[in-house]
């Protein structure tokens, strides 16, 4: 299966039965606002958790610009995100420098080659704290 549109259709036709699950590790849906567009982003990332918030990382595999659903949520940080069936509209911010080390230990977990992309880019990646709104 592609990781992409094709993910993304299959993933909301069947709530995550498929595309939940993929490469080992676990995805989610996220919709940013494009920043430019104003029209909805709508795409799949590998994801964490720490306590009930959702973790992402803006990798865009250690290229040295971010992708461009983080430069969405920088300009507009409420998304929506859809864990299998549950979909929920949350804040986004980037992991404190106190949380980071942890929450990259969380995600590395879920997909090490996260530190061989950071290890490509002077970049410093950020890890993405989803907090479910309200």
């Amino acid at each position: 299966m592609l990781f992409g549109e094709d993910h993304t259709r299959k993933y909301k036709e069947t709530d995550g039965e498929v595309g939940h699950d993929w490469q080992g590790t676990k995805c989610l849906l996220l919709t940013t606002k494009g920043r430019k567009s104003g029209e909805p982003r709508e795409l799949p990332l590998i994801y964490g958790t720490s306590g009930d918030d959702y973790l992402i990382v803006a990798s865009k595999g250690g290229a040295d610009a971010p992708p461009a659903w983080y430069l969405n949520l920088v300009a507009d940080p409420e998304v929506e995100v859809q864990v299998k069936g549950d979909r929920f509209t949350a804040h986004a911010r980037e992991a404190t420098p106190d949380e980071k080390p942890e929450m990259w230990q969380t995600m590395t977990k879920e997909w090490p080659a996260y530190d061989d992309y950071q290890k490509k880019t002077e970049r410093p990646i950020p890890v993405i704290v989803l907090e479910r709104a309200g």
